[in-house]
């Protein structure tokens, strides 16, 4: 590959100043010579505007991960945060228009990169290429991602060297029925067949503790509305236990047997439905659940209002506390009898974000090397997500034992297990997790193996942190878990998983005339899902699903439908080509 993208530097040359009169942007690869290495330092320091499309922080990176990149490159990173500004893609458009998304870009590859690609508004890093020998290892992904390109333009995220057919998700998969162990056990282990069985059972525990430590009252579930989209987000969730996830109106089961239209009457969307529906009646659902966002139900979780959760990311993150799991307290899977939970494959050839340099970028050459050092392993280490199990700075927060294993510091532990920890001055000072990386994305899979210690990144998976964090939650959970080690574990002993192989499928752009029925259509599935959820009684809940359907029909739901169907069934026919080119 590095001798195909050395020879393209030249051909690109001769095209660029065609590509460039058509474009609105300025990117060029004409006057660039081939970089073999790079510098050792950078003299100068620069401060680089980095448009960051997963990023939730907006400002100038500070902290421990800010000092890193200083010390090595010499470099501020000022983080541009769509997400933090608001106004949907009214920041996106307005930089595009004016010719400058940003120094470096993260954004989704296909659409949008293409666009950025054929507006002149990222830069061909085919010339940095042949010094970039962190992100070669991953030839393919980056080959992929650039396919049909002139040149390299963009850089591959969440590679991996695991198999595309193997879950790319750790210990915890990403969704899951996760509740409140501790109420389930003292409501002795009751057994739950189906999601509706579910309901009686949390009916118990919610009767176990009805008030919260804080006086508030307690609810077994707590909806949201901050991720709607072709759905209400939260109804969709469930469909997941079953091994479904979304394409557009359609879930897909992740080994393509079956595929479904989201208002089908007897399909997995509307089992959601009922299920919010009857658990409202129950007196089990939330009543703020149509007004809070995301960050007030997080801080609900906290302080133990709610009892169940469809992501361990969340239940367990913000209630498995040293002290409540200390305490035989916290959120755990629950032996759902019939759930065959859906588990993305690792992507072989990356995930749906992509790194770009920005074409006019103040020092590409200094950006390349940034970014290539994120796919080594000290950047690995340091820049992954903290929620997929980031060890930080060898030497800050971890390092290799006398066995030659790594293993958590007393710094570690006092951040990664109590939550909080000031960070030494001579590594940034400020809290650790302020200081944590706010790009907001892992170019390599935590769940990969660092070569030198021979485990994997994430220090979840590290034996003397599994061994250090056994407490009395986890050790009633497994002994009545058929003694698993995870939940991973569990559900991979039990055969309660499908995984989809990771074909880095990316659907095709709607056409307008697709755009514009999907956006009419959504909103109307996503006003009636909340309607029929808190529906007063089962005839006002069947007058509102018959009036959804014919309403979405009217509107051309059957058209999206069909294309959403061929992209589901694409989607299927790339994991089957990459499961068996993996082989």
């Amino acid at each position: 590959m590095k001798l195909k993208r050395k020879v393209a530097v030249t051909a690109i040359a001769l095209l660029a100043a065609g590509l460039l009169s058509s474009c609105s942007g300025g990117g060029s690869t004409a006057e660039k010579t081939t970089t073999s290495s790079f510098p050792a330092k950078w003299d100068k320091e620069i401060t680089i505007d980095v448009f960051d499309g997963l990023a939730n922080y907006m400002g100038i990176q500070k902290g421990w991960f800010a000092k890193i990149v200083k010390d090595k490159f010499n470099m501020k990173l000022n983080i541009i945060a769509p997400n933090v500004a608001g106004g949907g893609d009214t920041l996106y458009n307005t930089r595009v228009a004016a010719g400058n998304l940003g120094d470096l870009i993260i954004t989704d590859k296909g659409q949008k990169l293409d666009e950025l690609v054929q507006g002149g508004l990222v830069m061909d890093a085919s010339s940095y290429y042949p010094a970039m020998t962190n992100v070669a290892t991953f030839d393919k992904a980056v080959d992929n991602v650039n396919d049909g390109k002139d040149g390299i333009y963009g850089f591959p995220t969440q590679v991996s060297s695991i198999k595309p057919t193997e879950s790319s998700e750790g210990l915890d998969p990403t969704f899951g029925p996760f509740l409140r162990w501790d109420l389930y056990k003292e409501a002795g282990y009751p057994k739950i067949s189906t999601l509706e069985d579910l309901l009686p059972v949390l009916k118990q525990m919610q009767d176990l503790e009805p008030t919260a430590p804080n006086g508030k009252k307690v609810y077994a579930l707590s909806l949201f509305k901050d991720w709607d989209g072709n759905m209400m987000n939260n109804a969709k969730q469930p469909t997941c236990f079953y091994g479904y996830d979304e394409m557009g109106f359609v879930l897909a089961k992740a080994d393509g047997s079956d595929y479904q239209g989201i208002l089908d009457p007897d399909g997995e969307y509307m089992r959601t439905l009922k299920f919010f529906y009857q658990a409202n009646q129950m007196g089990l659902m939330d009543p703020e659940s149509t007004t809070q966002n995301y960050d007030t139900l997080f801080s609900k979780y906290q302080n133990g209002q709610v009892l169940f959760s469809w992501w361990p990311w969340l239940g367990q993150s913000a209630y498995n506390t040293d002290a409540n799991t200390k305490a035989g307290k916290g959120f755990e899977i629950a032996p759902l009898e019939d759930m065959n939970v859906f588990s993305y494959g690792a992507e072989a050839y990356g995930g749906k974000q992509v790194m770009a340099i920005g074409s006019k970028a103040k020092d590409p050459e200094r950006i390349a090397a940034f970014i290539d050092w994120l796919y080594s392993a000290e950047g690995t280490y340091a820049n992954n997500s903290q929620t997929m199990g980031a060890a930080g700075p060898q030497g800050l927060t971890w390092d290799v034992a006398s066995d030659g294993k790594p293993a958590l510091t007393d710094f570690g532990k006092q951040v990664f297990i109590d939550g909080k920890g000031d960070v030494p001055a001579e590594w940034g000072g400020g809290d650790y997790t302020d200081g944590a990386s706010a790009l907001n994305v892992s170019l390599v899979l935590p769940n990969d193996v660092d070569k030198a210690t021979g485990l994997p990144f994430s220090y979840k998976f590290w034996p003397s942190y599994q061994k250090i964090t056994s407490t009395p939650l986890s050790e009633d959970w497994s002994a009545h878990m058929d003694d698993a080690t995870s939940t991973m574990d569990y559900l991979a002993k039990n055969n309660k998983i499908t995984v989809a192989p990771g074909a880095s499928y990316t659907a095709p752009a709607d056409s307008s005339e697709i755009e514009t029925l999907r956006n009419q259509v959504k909103a109307i599935i996503v006003q009636y899902s909340w309607q029929m959820s808190f529906a007063k009684n089962q005839s006002e809940f069947d007058s509102l699903q018959k009036e959804l359907i014919s309403k979405a029909t009217g509107l051309g739901y059957d058209k999206v439908l069909k294309v959403d169907m061929d992209n589901a069934k694409a989607q299927n026919d790339a994991r089957v080509a990459v499961a068996a080119a993996f082989k």
